[in-house]
């Protein structure tokens, strides 16, 4: 593999037990998670964003980050999710544990956005739209106060979302739409945000028609991402005939440390994101390419790296 420097934006490390070797209430094998995360290092990932969809998954995805130097979280609660800030019997307290758990991350070097937080109207049933709306909306006071990017989630739902987004827009720095699937009408409407990014992952490429919107995205406004366990490129994707770097795969039930599992995804295949993604667009140098999306992921998400900043500088002048 040629040497490339990338990170992992959105990885559900801690929130689906795949990772653990749970599949459907079972388990298949043993926990692999180290080995996921060598595979990631040796593919050229620098740092992964571990997810937080809601505030037991937060607490999880910091204390996973807490393990190693390269992995960093979100905290904040899913669209399908919101339905906790009521169970919990105190929506206000639910909301300030949120906020400190944030506040204790960001102390530690680790909390780097507010999310994954959004709508998505393909999946009331799991949370009414009304209360995904006004628990979106109420997470924008974490980042108002913490002054930390956010996380976006939004399917199905591109007019409330954004009428939600520009009504707080003077709350957040600077926010990235994950997993996007959208038209391009709604490329569109999310790139006249200022400092709103849009991530691609392999649900982002599945069709002709996404390609196609994919391809609009300036380098300048997009970061990469694999969501695993989910979003894999699968051979009945437009996409997969550009995919080029490929790892051994087996069936959980035979599940084997130097190979993947079939079907789960993991941060190493974020090379094939891109990949798919540059050939389409036909890049010339795909170091070049990487490298953009790379600094645009470690300006929001990291700016306070002297070193990695250093080296956006660098590159910027050269």
């Amino acid at each position: 593999m040629a040497p490339l420097k990338l990170i992992d934006i959105g990885a559900n490390l801690t929130a689906d037990g795949m990772f653990a070797g749970w599949y459907h209430g079972k388990q298949c094998h043993s926990p692999d998670l180290v080995h996921v995360l060598q595979r990631a290092w040796d593919a050229g990932l620098t740092r992964i964003i571990v997810t937080g969809g809601s505030l037991k998954e937060s607490k999880e995805a910091l204390s996973l980050a807490d393990s190693d130097g390269r992995l960093f979280c979100t905290v904040g609660v899913h669209p399908t999710r919101c339905t906790e800030f009521e169970k919990s019997g105190d929506s206000e307290k639910h909301l300030q544990e949120l906020l400190q758990l944030t506040t204790y991350g960001v102390a530690r070097g680790k909390v780097v956005a507010v999310g994954e937080c959004g709508l998505d109207y393909d999946r009331l049933q799991f949370c009414p739209a009304d209360t995904q709306r006004r628990y979106f909306e109420r997470q924008f006071e974490i980042a108002e106060i913490t002054k930390l990017p956010m996380f976006f989630h939004m399917r199905s739902a591109a007019p409330d979302f954004l009428e939600i987004v520009k009504r707080n827009q003077h709350r957040f720095t600077a926010g990235v739409v994950h997993s996007f699937t959208g038209t391009s009408e709604e490329r569109d409407q999310l790139l006249a945000i200022p400092n709103l990014y849009i991530g691609i992952n392999g649900c982002s490429l599945k069709t002709a028609e996404n390609l196609e919107v994919m391809a609009g995205i300036p380098v300048e406004r997009m970061m990469i991402e694999t969501d695993s366990p989910y979003c894999d490129i699968k051979n009945t994707h437009a996409g997969i005939k550009h995919v080029k770097t490929t790892w051994p795969s087996k069936k959980k039930e035979k599940h084997d440390i130097h190979s993947l599992v079939k079907s789960r995804n993991e941060p190493c295949q974020i090379r094939q994101v891109l990949e798919v993604i540059a050939a389409y667009r036909k890049e010339q140098d795909v170091g070049g390419f990487a490298r953009a999306i790379y600094e645009n992921t470690c300006r929001i998400f990291f700016p306070h790296d002297i070193d990695t900043m250093a080296d956006v500088v660098l590159s910027a002048n050269n």
